[in-house]
């Protein structure tokens, strides 16, 4: 670990002195704003159009393999987090689990970034947004250093390109019986 990145560290760290709304909030990014994302992506599967659905697949497809890669790196290179060196104030609970790179970074960017290349151009800017919140707050919060989170981001970017690299270089051409969700729309069916 570099001292640049304790200075990091001590620098954004809640203190002492930090207004307590700074701290609930950053609590409730942490914490509140995984679960909205996941009711706004329900939301999205269950009355979405056949793009949405198809850009949310893709978003959460990233998330898995970001899932995936972040679990390999963690058990890999189990590496402390700042509680575990007596470093900062921690403002929630993490135990003493490895924390390079941190999850809640990872996924958040890996669905900004799904969510991006699947052209949902809206929804990607206010997962962007939320992504670099989500950075900000496992920080603050004292469960991450700065690079945790900055490792976090690339994991969670390079899953998402190489889900969707997948899906444009190897299901993509196979046509439209390869996999359900690429498929284009069958009108309905009229009865008479």
């Amino acid at each position: 670990m570099l001292p640049i990145d304790i200075a990091a560290f001590h620098a954004l760290n809640a203190g002492a002195g930090t207004p307590q709304a700074v701290i609930d909030l950053a609590r409730w990014i942490s914490s509140g704003l995984p679960l909205v994302g996941a009711g706004l992506l329900a939301g999205a599967l269950a009355a979405g159009s056949h793009g949405t659905r198809r850009a949310v697949a893709l978003g959460l497809a990233s998330l898995l393999l970001t899932w995936c890669v972040v679990s390999a790196i963690r058990w890999s290179f189990p590496m402390p987090r700042p509680a575990q060196l007596g470093l900062g104030m921690q403002w929630i609970d993490q135990g003493a689990r490895a924390g390079f790179p941190s999850m809640h970074t990872a996924t958040a960017f890996a669905l900004a970034l799904g969510l991006a290349l699947g052209r949902l151009r809206l929804a990607a800017a206010l997962a962007w947004l939320c992504a670099v919140a989500m950075a900000w707050s496992r920080v603050c919060l004292g469960v991450h250093f700065p690079s945790d989170v900055i490792a976090g981001a690339l994991a969670g970017t390079a899953s998402a390109w190489a889900v969707f690299a997948l899906r444009e270089h190897w299901i993509r051409p196979r046509g439209k019986f390869s996999a359900y969700w690429f498929r284009p729309a069958r009108p309905s069916a009229r009865r008479t």
